[in-house]
């Protein structure tokens, strides 16, 4: 291909980019034959505010480039202080070495961006700002509970736990969150126990946990 085929299919190229990206897609074409790397075609060049003939680059510095490989998806900040993300690609040939850039302004969606964050944001969830949680009176039921009985937990045999079983059930605190472990964990059982302790009194009559409390567990 040569040097003028080149430059013809990448200008075309450039053209349909911008066009197919719209005004904040800048796309350019650099000669990287000479280190002040001129632009010969650019589109959109409102983006970086370059025009042809410009040795600057996007970010409005002009310096010597030498340029073998393709550099991609780099942040660039123009002189006027847009965001873009910039790739540049080498192009090279017997009698030509061109840089094909793609500067992609990306400002306006950092202000779309702020404004879902303010839509999207939260305080705390809906149940814990509307109800009071339920798993943080379970310890004061449950030493109620183990007072009432008047023996301490490491000392309780079957009868004394079914007591406390029935006490926490007669005080509604098996509906709070959590309640079957931190009862299984504070009885020295476990979770299984807890449900089976439950399903003995409610099968009880209702006046009372029957049995001496020296019995022990078979």
């Amino acid at each position: 291909m040569t040097r003028e085929e080149a430059f013809d299919v990448l200008d075309r190229m450039a053209k349909g980019i911008a066009e197919m990206f719209g005004s904040n897609c800048e796309t350019v074409i650099n000669d990287l034959s000479d280190p002040l790397h001129p632009v010969l075609a650019i589109y959109n060049g409102h983006v970086s505010g370059r025009s042809v003939g410009s040795t600057l680059d996007v970010t409005g510095i002009e310096q010597d480039l030498h340029l073998d490989g393709d550099v991609v998806n780099l942040l660039a900040v123009t002189p006027s202080g847009q965001q873009t993300k910039s790739s540049t690609f080498s192009i090279k040939g017997d009698d030509y070495h061109y840089g094909f850039g793609i500067n992609y302004d990306f400002t306006p969606l950092t202000y779309v961006n702020r404004v879902l964050l303010d839509l999207m944001h939260t305080e705390i969830d809906f149940h814990s700002a509307m109800y009071k949680p339920r798993d943080t009176g379970i310890g004061e039921l449950f030493d109620a509970a183990v007072l009432r009985v008047g023996k301490p937990t490491r000392e309780m045999n079957k009868a004394a736990r079914l007591r406390v079983i029935e006490y926490l059930k007669e005080m509604d605190a098996f509906s709070y969150r959590r309640a079957v472990p931190y009862v299984a964990t504070h009885l020295g059982v476990s979770r299984y126990t807890i449900y089976k302790y439950l399903d003995e009194v409610n099968s009880r009559p209702s006046a009372g946990v029957s049995g001496s409390d020296n019995k022990e567990d078979r």
